[in-house]
């Protein structure tokens, strides 16, 4: 019973450690000699150390502990009740190792000492959260530090000796900027006025393009164009009725002078009618002219006597 009631008690401090992100916290830096970096809230220069919130999540610290000794992982709890507990995505706290927890919530009761091994142990007492050595040749001014191999993961796997950055995740503080690194490989600053010139003037070729062909479309450019292309267009169309016209009257003159008469006359018209898509029979390739139907012809209307 005694096995099966432990190995329960661990399974639901994992599940409330995991709820918390607590694992999420890392141990980043520690500095033992503090000879010209920050001062704490009295004004000394004590030996702290930062911690960092990994996650992109709220992770409240508050009933962990901090020790220097792997039998006694209980050793310098810190206080609840405190807000400043509360550590954002991605930032830092700073703990002073002065030996003297009433000095405040962010105060330790243990100094460091090289040659030992700092632990940060979760709030149920018994789980290392992360853990940091410090060696016993590290300069007067200098600190130990965790370096995220890769600034995205914030993955912590390089350790070493650094100048102190406290209150900033350790490896971004040396990192050149860009305005750093332009300024190193083009000092005077030539390719970046190239760049600048090119992107101003073509960005103003792209406007005048655009200014310029809105113009034209506004202004009926383009309407007038479409406009003379229909003028041709409907020429050519008269051009060849003309010459189906002059066809017409060749073939009447050519009937009249073999025939003579109206009907070859008649008959010339109706071509040209033809020709010229004015009139068009059902019958294809057939032109047939009909007589008014008149009631004239029907002798039978008419009275031999009046009466």
């Amino acid at each position: 019973m005694k096995r099966i009631a432990t190995i329960t008690i661990c399974l639901l401090s994992a599940l409330v450690l995991r709820a918390q992100n607590m694992t999420d916290l890392v141990i980043s830096e520690v500095m033992l000699n503090n000879s010209s970096s920050i001062v704490d809230d009295y004004g000394n220069r004590s030996p702290w150390i930062e911690i960092l919130n990994t996650s992109q999540g709220m992770v409240n610290f508050a009933g962990c502990y901090f020790s220097d000794d792997s039998n006694n992982l209980t050793k310098s709890p810190i206080l609840k009740g405190d807000n400043r507990t509360k550590l954002a995505a991605r930032q830092t706290a700073v703990f002073f190792a002065t030996g003297d927890p009433s000095m405040g919530t962010f105060y330790l009761n243990f100094e460091l000492k090289p040659g030992s091994t700092l632990y940060l142990t979760s709030n149920d007492g018994h789980t290392v959260v992360d853990s940091l050595f410090i060696p016993t040749d590290i300069p007067e001014g200098m600190s130990i530090s965790k370096f995220a191999v890769d600034n995205k993961e914030i993955e912590f796997t390089d350790i070493k000796v650094a100048r102190p950055s406290p209150y900033s995740i350790n490896g971004r503080g040396e990192q050149k900027s860009k305005a750093e690194t332009i300024k190193e490989t083009d000092p005077h600053g030539i390719t970046l006025t190239i760049v600048c010139v090119s992107v101003v003037f073509g960005a103003l070729f792209i406007l005048f393009i655009i200014y310029n062909l809105s113009g034209m479309f506004f202004s009926g450019k383009y309407k007038l164009k479409r406009e003379k292309k229909e003028s041709v267009t409907k020429s050519k169309a008269k051009t060849g009725t003309a010459a189906q016209g002059e066809i017409a009257t060749a073939i009447a003159l050519a009937l009249n002078a073999e025939f003579g008469g109206e009907t070859e006359a008649a008959i010339a018209t109706a071509l040209h009618l033809y020709l010229g898509d004015c009139m068009h029979d059902n019958e294809s390739f057939i032109i047939t002219i009909k007589p008014a139907a008149s009631g004239w012809k029907n002798k039978t209307n008419f009275r031999k006597q009046p009466r």
